[in-house]
């Protein structure tokens, strides 16, 4: 008899290019991103990978401060490994992409190695409107 395959699955629970125009569904509120990062755990995720988000607009926040509403809400509430990103603009310094993380020591943090990363033309012509 074979043995079971085994299987790491990762959620990206917010995605890092997404904006609240392509979705109504992508978590923003420090809540929604918790709920959707446990949901995530309880439907199987081993991993989820995560972004902050200004409640106001959507717009990616990399400070540590728009992290900590959720990061102890997702360990108490299940044993999913917390992925924390490094990603941000291209305009943002080295220290200011790992922040996060530095403060949070996260049991892993992503590490984005430039344009390879992500590719949007893809969608390009999907959305017109960002």
């Amino acid at each position: 008899m074979a043995k079971p395959r085994r299987v790491i699955i990762t959620c990206a629970v917010t995605g890092a290019i997404h904006t609240p125009s392509m979705s109504p569904h992508l978590p923003i509120t420090a809540s929604e991103i918790a709920d959707a990062a446990i949901g995530a755990a309880e439907a199987g995720a081993a991993i989820v990978h995560l972004h902050a988000r200004d409640p106001k607009d959507g717009r990616p926040d990399q400070s540590p401060e728009a992290f900590a509403p959720f990061l102890g809400v997702i360990k108490q509430a299940s044993n999913c490994v917390v992925n924390i990103t490094t990603g941000g603009a291209p305009t943002m310094t080295v220290e200011e992409r790992v922040r996060p993380a530095a403060t949070h020591k996260p049991e892993v943090a992503s590490l984005n190695l430039g344009s390879m990363n992500v590719g949007l033309f893809g969608m390009l012509n999907r959305f017109k409107e960002f």
